[in-house]
């Protein structure tokens, strides 16, 4: 950072600014919150707000600000564009600093951050805020990671890959690392805003101690985290770091809990990203995903837990079970349901609501918002008991009433609070006796001063009294000479007049203080009062979390009951075997999405692991085959985070894992390639498969050379047949119909196609999976639907028939006939070799291209023979190449 000027305005600018590094510093000078310097270059960039300077006194400091009243506008920009901003308030009134002849005091009264904000502006109300820090001892990871606008708050240890997985599942709006890293940081975390911490944070003893100091305990066993020394320290650094950023504000974070991925299903960000479970491959939102289809939540707090359901499926049958039971029960009672519905609509984030108010960073339209939705809950008990299932009975057992939280609010605040604390006029008339008076004073000043004057009379006797004002005295008492006999001793002289005396009372002087001073003492009491109350509401924070939590999986199970109501989605049988039997399954999201009128075609599916393991699928590209895999890892998917599912019928086995393989895509900035990704891909897979999974390969090796990819692919589904170990059931979508002979050979292989018919030169894609393997690609159709110029379509059809009799009779461009006649000869001589001929000049080929004189058949074996170079072919193409021999034979 660049020093600014050396005025004492900007001595104390830099030395607030030093105490904060890699921060924006919003600098409050009056109606204004400045930059300077970079900051100020950079929030001109930002906010596209204009950059000036300073030019006091030759001094040129870039200089960028805006009005104190569009905080709320710009800083949720400056956050959501990944930067850490410091505000810094004005502590003193100016008037009394200018008195004083010094500097206005200031200092930082809240450092936001993208992983600590609390503000509604910053957040998306359905999706979940995590802090997660990272650490590594030996060959353990740990993670610690919390939502502070929520209190979550879990911790992890893990290997390599289950951390980068559990990151990705949580999307971190920031990650913490120790500054050591730094010289060498993972490219797992290159997608993610990155703050580095300092290094002496991630010390076990701190650690220890700062998590013990903060929950107030001797330890951590009664957290069930006792033996997690590694994930402690992650947890301490991240605890410190929410302390530096809130000034030590930390009281919703009352919980602290093991993350346990041993009872759900790890998906990998592959599987996420393909079946695009919240965020499409396309655009990256939420359109065509399938949290659209089934988040029909009515609360913020539903609408984050089906998140976190969707990126972690339940692998415990019992769990499963219990929701499946409870969605049932949900889905019958329709007018409940919908009456339900209606009640959680008005519901608030009490999650975030509690959360703030906790932390100190609320309004009273926070508060009064928490007691609207505690005002749900007596109808919403009612409606629940009309609901017979032991899940949904449990939850109404944790939905407490706190009615008394609820009358305390009720009783302190108006309905309809003003939006900041400081304006005033948040407290109800009649909360408080002395907040009344001083607003009776407010508002009628004058009639309070005659009742003084008319009370001064009755007790004195002196009808004359008068009560007056001035800036010297203030308020005095007025009693001509006449009546100087009936002055009481009380009063004390202060002027006198000629026809009269002026006297004071220490009473008067009271009321005097209270007359001047009541808008001013208004405006401290209400905040007074206000915080009485936001401190009685905090001590509740542990139940108002219980009850956040209850009313979001009511939310959830009544958003899966109202989706399968609205879809016909039907109960799957979730059991412990290993079969995925779906009948007459549909793509959840695609159903929805098409044309009106245009009919989904649905498809069964049957995979096990006794004798139909992995089912090839060939077919043309558009004929469906994508879908088929994506609706079966999502039908499953759907099933064990105890949804209905998209089907007539399915018996879902547990599945521990769900891996894809799917599409092209590279990862360039890393130096990876399409292929190198598409390998990484399927190295992930093999490695961590177990025979509980379901594997979906939508191509494999079709980025590279065609004998190089086929046997990839070819050797790929071998392994997983072959390797009892890693023996998952597996859909694999090919366009290498060489695959099909696999059928033949394997037991637990199966050839299925998806139906097309060609017509008039058109294809005509049927949608339908049936069995047997299909021998026919139709690129060139597709080729042509797609718009390619007719002559580049024409030629292509004509090359293809000359491929297909195996003769490369094509026209040669440009001049390199004479190389591939010789490339051709080496070739048939290297053939001929192999079958142990020996040739002579005059059988090497002397006329076109590989044209020979005789019959068809033998022109396509030793066209073959000839193409080959037995130096250079694997065992698998050499085996496929004796079997197409063998065919051509017959």
């Amino acid at each position: 950072m660049s020093k600014t000027g050396t005025t004492p305005l900007m001595r104390q600018y830099n030395d607030i600014k030093g105490k904060y590094p890699g921060t924006i510093l919003l600098f409050r000078v009056g109606d204004f919150y400045e930059t300077f310097a970079d900051d100020a270059v950079t929030v001109s960039r930002e906010l596209g707000i204009t950059l000036t300077k300073r030019n006091n006194g030759g001094d040129q400091t870039p200089l960028a600000g805006f009005p104190f009243h569009a905080l709320d506008t710009y800083l949720p920009k400056l956050i959501r564009r990944g930067y850490r901003v410091a505000v810094c308030e004005q502590t003193q009134d100016p008037e009394e600093a200018k008195a004083q002849r010094k500097i206005v005091e200031r200092e930082v009264t809240e450092i936001v951050t993208p992983g600590t904000a609390l503000s509604d502006k910053l957040l998306d109300h359905k999706r979940n805020n995590y802090l997660v820090s990272v650490f590594k001892q030996g060959t353990t990871w740990a993670i610690a990671y919390a939502d502070v606008s929520t209190a979550e708050f879990y911790l992890a240890q893990t290997d390599y890959n289950e951390h980068i997985q559990l990151i990705s599942s949580l999307q971190p709006a920031e990650l913490l690392l120790p500054k050591k890293w730094k010289g060498d940081p993972d490219r797992a975390y290159a997608s993610f805003n990155v703050t580095w911490v300092d290094d002496w944070i991630f010390e076990g003893d701190f650690a220890y101690k700062l998590l013990t100091d903060h929950f107030r305990t001797h330890s951590l066993k009664g957290f069930g985290v006792d033996e997690l020394i590694v994930a402690q320290i992650a947890a301490g650094a991240l605890l410190h770091y929410v302390s530096e950023t809130q000034k030590g504000a930390m009281g919703n974070l009352r919980k602290l809990r093991p993350f346990e991925p041993a009872g759900t299903m790890m998906l990998d960000p592959a599987t996420k990203r393909n079946l695009e479970l919240t965020a499409s491959m396309s655009e990256g939102g939420t359109d065509g995903t399938l949290i659209s289809i089934l988040d029909e939540t009515c609360t913020a707090m539903g609408g984050r837990l089906l998140r976190r359901r969707l990126h972690a499926p339940q692998r415990n049958i019992h769990e499963i079970k219990r929701r499946l039971e409870a969605v049932e029960a949900l889905l019958l009672q329709h007018t409940i349901r919908g009456e339900i519905r209606s009640e959680l609509d008005h519901m608030g984030d009490l999650e975030r609501l509690i959360s703030r108010i906790a932390l100190g960073r609320c309004s009273a339209r926070d508060i009064v918002q928490l007691k609207l939705s505690i005002q749900q809950l007596p109808k919403l008990k009612i409606l629940i008991n009309g609901i017979s299932d032991p899940v949904v009975g449990e939850i109404n057992k944790r939905i407490r009433l706190l009615i008394d939280v609820q009358e305390r609010i009720q009783k302190a605040l108006v309905e309809e609070p003003p939006a900041s604390i400081r304006d005033g006029g948040m407290i109800r008339d009649g909360y408080n006796a002395e907040l009344d008076e001083l607003r009776d004073i407010t508002k009628n000043g004058k009639k309070y001063v005659a009742r003084i004057q008319q009370d001064l009379i009755k007790s004195t006797g002196i009808s004359s009294l008068k009560l007056g004002y001035n800036r010297v005295f203030g308020y005095y008492i007025e009693v001509t000479k006449l009546h100087q006999s009936k002055v009481p001793d009380t009063f004390i002289r202060k002027q006198t007049l000629v026809n009269a005396e002026r006297y004071i009372t220490p009473e008067l002087k009271e009321i005097e203080e209270k007359i001047l001073s009541a808008e001013e003492k208004i405006n401290s009491l209400e905040e007074s009062l206000f915080q009485e109350l936001r401190i009685f509401v905090a001590e509740h924070t542990e139940p108002i979390q219980e009850l956040a939590t209850a009313i979001a999986e009511l939310d959830v199970l009544q958003s899966l009951a109202e989706t399968a109501f609205r879809y016909k989605y039907v109960k799957p049988e979730v059991n412990d075997g290993d079969v995925v039997s779906i009948k007459a399954g549909r793509h959840p999201v695609v159903e929805r999405t098409l044309p009106p009128g245009e009919p989904f075609i649905p498809n069964d599916v049957d995979l096990n692991n006794r004798d139909q393991q992995i089912i090839i699928i060939t077919g043309p590209n558009m004929a469906g085959k994508s879908i088929i895999l994506r609706q079966t890892g999502l039908i499953v998917l759907m099933a064990q985070i105890g949804s209905f599912v998209p089907a007539d019928a399915a018996v879902i086995g547990i599945v521990d894992k769900i891996f894809t393989r799917v599409g092209a895509s590279d990862n360039l900035a890393a130096g990876e390639s399409t292929f190198l990704v598409e390998m990484n891909e399927a190295a992930n897979i093999l490695n961590n498969a177990t025979p509980k999974s379901l594997i979906l390969l939508d191509e494999v090796g079709r980025g590279t050379s065609t004998f190089d990819g086929l046997s990839i692919a070819w050797s790929l589904a071998e392994y997983l047949h072959n390797s009892p170990d890693v023996a998952a059931k597996t859909l694999f979508a090919t366009h290498y119909h060489e695959l099909n002979e696999l059928e033949s050979r394997y037991p637990r292989i199966k050839n299925f196609n998806v139906l097309v018919r060609e017509f008039d030169g058109k294809v005509v894609f049927l949608r339908k999976l049936v069995k047997g393997g299909a021998d026919h690609s139709y690129g060139i159709q597709v080729a042509s639907m797609a718009g390619l110029p007719e002559t580049v379509i024409a030629r292509a059809r004509q090359i293809l028939v000359n491929l297909e009799s195996h003769t490369l009779e094509v026209d040669v461009a440009d001049g390199d006939d004479a190389l591939a006649v010789v490339k051709a000869a080496r070739q048939h001589e290297a053939a001929t070799k192999a079958l142990g001929i020996v040739p002579s000049q005059e059988a090497l080929p002397q006329l076109s291209l590989f044209q020979m004189n005789m019959d068809p058949r033998q022109e396509m074996i030793f066209n073959k023979l000839r193409a080959m170079d037995p130096d250079r072919m694997t065992p698998i193409e050499a085996l496929m190449l004796l079997t197409d021999l063998r065919r051509l034979l017959s």
